[in-house]
């Protein structure tokens, strides 16, 4: 039976000893990892302990940098720069022959032992030993086998714990990456699970709701949206495979505007379904831009057409008025003064009537392009408007027509024409009367209002007649356009309003109000923007 001997004992007592020092250093190396969640500090103490345990004269920790192709200082033990890089193609250096080796390999003094993980380069490990002859403590007394083995095992765990922290590192920044950009997201983003509550979701989706994002998890989905977004995402279900998703325009009170938006049920990777991920696309700029666009495009045509057709019937109107005069002239002296017209002097009124009824179908022409000079003057709105009101006062009352009128307080004045203003509130009222008809309670409502910043004057009239068919709308303001029986108007009316609008700067439109009957709108710019 062979027994060790006392050398044996105490080699394999310094070896136990020196391996624990070294695992409670790794140990240690580890709790400062997890403490500064970053490699670099905790390595720069890790090459002075080392050297401390195993009694070295130097000790280099060495990381490969795989963009680069460079090794860099990452710990050291006698003061020489961190940071300091070598290239990995540079054998004269001893990091990049150490990063090459299969196992630790000693040379004179110097031990490189490579750093190695799960089939990648990690760096290197550099380990100077004291000069032989130099008298060291017989606790780190190791004989070259016995320092061979010793590194071994070292470079060894410090290369799992190495890699460890380089996975995690590595799994750390892809989260931190994909997190923001989640959170960069202009559009709101929401993944709810199978009971549609919240189990992530964006900072753009927390601010439009008003809460952190902590507080929006495990709130109910329906509790945060309105109710037909949140009866798209509960549908979406039912659209497993459809690709691409259904996508859905919807305005949202909750989210305050109008939005598009797609849900997709949230699935595994073996195939189970496991909630579903909402995307509303802010869209209300968009919209409205759109609708602005719109309504510049139909104002566009809308002038195109009154531009064409003026240059047509300023020509025949101004050759029309001259014999149209003439005729009412001569009409009046023969009724006035020949007694030969007697016997048919009623009928020689009718004629001067029809004769001066197509005069002033000839004076709206000219006014209709635009041949009338304007005078402009710094007026109230509801001092032409009183005017306007007062020459149909003998007509409303004859047909029973109530007018509700509200002044709008603060009023700033605008710059017109005001016959060719009155002339247009009276076109508009005119309208009013005649879209009443029969129809019960009869009344119109006039009103004049400015929003702040009271840069505009809005004037508004609502009759109780049956609206304006939604047909008609797009052609109310279109020259000779009209619904009214053969003899009984001639379609100009709107059209000379829009013009006169217009040509004041300001716009005109006509919808149906809900509770019934037509609404028409102007607004005009105040006297001080016009000026400006």
């Amino acid at each position: 039976m062979m027994t060790e001997s006392p050398d044996d004992t105490g080699r394999l007592e310094r070896e136990a000893r020196v391996h624990k020092r070294l695992r409670e250093l790794l140990l240690a190396f580890s709790r400062r990892v997890s403490a500064n969640l970053g490699l670099t500090t905790a390595l720069e103490s890790l090459a002075p302990e080392i050297r401390s345990i195993l009694g070295a004269r130097r000790v280099e920790i060495w990381l490969h940098d795989r963009r680069n192709r460079q090794l860099f200082l990452a710990s050291t033990s006698n003061g020489r720069s961190l940071g300091e890089r070598v290239a990995i193609d540079d054998t004269t250096q001893e990091p990049a022959r150490g990063l090459r080796l299969d196992r630790p390999k000693l040379k004179a003094t110097v031990l490189a032992a490579p750093l190695r993980g799960w089939r990648r380069a990690l760096g290197t490990l550099i380990i100077e030993r004291v000069r032989p002859g130099k008298a060291l403590p017989k606790a780190v007394r190791f004989d070259d086998a016995e320092f061979l083995e010793v590194s071994h095992d070292l470079a060894r765990q410090l290369s799992v714990g190495i890699e460890n922290v380089q996975l995690l590192e590595g799994i750390m920044q892809q989260r931190r990456l994909l997190e923001d950009t989640f959170n960069s997201l202009i559009d709101l983003v929401a993944v709810v699970d199978k009971d549609l509550r919240i189990v992530q979701t964006n900072e753009a989706f927390a601010t439009r709701v008003g809460l952190k994002r902590t507080d929006v998890m495990r709130r109910s989905l329906e509790d945060l949206v309105g109710p037909e977004t949140f009866a798209y995402v509960e549908a979406a279900g039912t659209w497993q495979g459809i690709v691409p998703a259904v996508q859905r325009r919807v305005e949202d009170a909750e989210l305050g505007g109008t939005f598009l938006l797609t849900a997709t049920p949230l699935t595994s990777q073996d195939g189970q379904t496991l909630g579903r991920v909402l995307v509303a696309r802010d869209i209300t700029q968009q919209t409205r831009l759109e609708a602005e666009r719109a309504a510049l495009t139909e104002r566009l045509v809308q002038s195109q057409k009154l531009a064409s057709l003026g240059q047509f019937v300023a020509g025949i109107a101004h050759e029309m008025n001259n014999p149209l005069q003439g005729v009412l002239g001569h009409l009046e002296l023969l009724i006035e003064m020949t007694e030969a017209a007697r016997p048919v002097r009623k009928e020689l009124k009718a004629i001067f009537q029809e004769a001066d009824r197509a005069a002033k179908i000839v004076q709206n022409l000219l006014v209709f392009t635009g041949s009338h000079r304007m005078s402009r003057q710094t007026v109230q709105v509801d001092r032409v408007l009183t005017r306007a009101l007062s020459s149909r006062s003998a007509h409303l009352r004859r047909g029973g027509i109530e007018v509700v009128r509200k002044q709008g307080s603060g009023l700033p004045p605008v710059l017109c024409d005001p016959l060719l203003m009155q002339q247009a509130l009276l076109n508009i009222l005119i309208n009013a009367e005649h879209a009443i008809g029969d129809r019960k309670p009869r009344r119109i409502r006039v009103t004049t209002a400015s929003r702040p910043p009271h840069t505009k004057v809005l004037v508004t009239v609502q009759d109780s007649g049956c609206g304006i068919p939604p047909e008609n709308l797009p052609r109310i303001f279109d020259p000779f356009f009209t619904t009214k029986d053969v003899g009984q108007g001639t379609g100009l009316g709107l059209a000379i309003t829009y013009g006169i609008i217009q040509e004041h700067a300001g716009t005109i439109t006509a919808t149906n109000a809900p509770d019934g009957g037509a609404v028409f709108q102007i607004e005009l710019p105040a006297a001080e923007v016009v000026v400006k």
